[in-house]
């Protein structure tokens, strides 16, 4: 029961610079430990020199907090397993659509190639125009079909 609830709690915990999206459709927990005095929290940072990493910490903590307030949250970010784009939930690939964010693809070609639909009409004639975007996370690319410019999630992968 208090597990479900915890959970609830982490579903509303957004991303802070997408926040169309929860930290449990990003796939950045990896466990959750109930002790006599604490509850612990894992977390896979998906880029590990993000910005955003003590704003997530803080957040959690609070919100978890609301749910058992007599105890200490403890939240770790632990880098294994490494994070990976494949652990983006369905969900939060829609979520990152409905930001106008292009999720990372699912298939990367041995070379480390990539290509990303547009998330406005879904058309797959576009081009890199920039690997690196407003965050280490995201480049930014371009839409032939409906001409506007959009930005994509880099996938992020243990075979490249």
């Amino acid at each position: 029961m208090l597990r479900e609830k915890v959970l609830a709690a982490l579903q509303s915990v957004k991303d802070p610079e997408i926040d169309s999206i929860s930290i449990l459709e990003l796939g950045m927990l990896e466990d959750i430990t109930f002790h006599q005095d604490r509850i612990s929290i894992k977390l896979i940072p998906t880029f590990m020199g993000c910005p955003a990493l003590d704003i997530i910490k803080k957040n959690v903590e609070e919100t978890v907090a609301k749910v058992k307030a007599d105890e200490k949250i403890e939240v770790i970010f632990a880098l294994h397993p490494p994070w990976t784009s494949d652990r983006i939930t369905d969900t939060g690939r829609e979520r990152l659509k409905e930001f106008g964010i292009a999720p990372p693809p699912i298939y990367i070609a041995e070379s480390g190639e990539w290509q990303a639909d547009c998330p406005y009409c879904g058309s797959t004639y576009t081009t890199l125009e920039n690997l690196f975007g407003p965050t280490a996370c995201r480049s930014i690319l371009y839409c032939k079909a409906c001409k506007n410019p959009f930005e994509a999630m880099k996938p992020v992968s243990t075979l490249m």
